[in-house]
């Protein structure tokens, strides 16, 4: 069982994204925390977008407004026309909807991964439930678990969150896990630092900014380990739902 980690959503090589790979991508602050959210709390689905203009066009071609709600930010402000997308914004206004979704790194990300054979949507709020499908559904695949990052730029957040999932698949698997070096660097990183979640990420910079935009309660809900066991998975390349 191979692993390796990318860094940022830029090192994404869509011609290298192939049926022998298996993608577990990470956006903590905030995409995949909000989408396992959404799912484990009614949501349909969870469609992912790269912009805006995307996630507005797909609400005008809905059939019915009320089965649906739009969510979306870009460099950390909330989109003109969405709501929120946060988890605890989210996830009393999801039950039985489908959501559309748009954010500046996360959900680019998805759709850059999507041609891999299995795509998953992790975050520390259900990392040990991502390890465990996919040890249980790995056939032979590289692992390529993605950090979304910032702008370009390396986050610390996501990096804990796939050493959170690296270190969990490691201690779960039955066969030799063969770590590239960052893999293992996330894996080192979150081991020394296990129970500090909610420490790394009040420090990292989207977390600073989070408490300077009052939104201390969703980052200490991003930060609890373990604490939801649902696993969501992109289906047909372009919808999220529960595995």
């Amino acid at each position: 069982m191979k692993v390796h980690l990318l860094w940022k959503k830029e090192e994404i090589d869509p011609s290298q994204i192939t049926e022998d790979k298996l993608a577990v991508l990470f956006d903590v602050l905030l995409a995949t925390s909000t989408i396992t959210t959404c799912l484990a709390y009614g949501a349909n689905q969870v469609i992912p977008f790269m912009n805006a203009q995307e996630a507005h066009a797909a609400k005008e071609g809905w059939n019915d407004q009320n089965d649906i709600c739009i969510a979306g930010e870009y460099n950390g402000q909330t989109l003109s026309g969405m709501l929120a997308p946060t988890p605890l914004a989210l996830r009393d206004q999801v039950k039985e909807k489908t959501v559309l979704l748009s954010t500046t790194n996360g959900t680019v990300a998805i759709r850059q991964a999507a041609q891999a054979n299995k795509v998953y949507i992790a975050s520390l709020l259900n990392s040990k439930a991502v390890a465990d499908a996919v040890i249980q559904e790995y056939n032979g695949e590289t692992i390529l678990v993605i950090c979304s990052g910032s702008g370009d730029q390396f986050n610390m957040e996501d990096f804990y969150g796939a050493g959170c999932f690296i270190h969990q698949l490691v201690t779960a698997a039955e066969e030799a896990v063969d770590l590239s070096d960052s893999a293992l660097a996330a894996s080192i990183f979150y081991q020394n630092t296990s129970n500090q979640a909610e420490s790394i990420l009040s420090a990292a910079k989207v977390g600073r900014k989070m408490l300077a935009y009052g939104l201390g309660d969703d980052l200490h809900y991003i930060s609890q380990i373990n604490f939801l066991d649902v696993v969501p998975q992109l289906v047909s390349r372009e919808r999220i739902k529960l595995r």
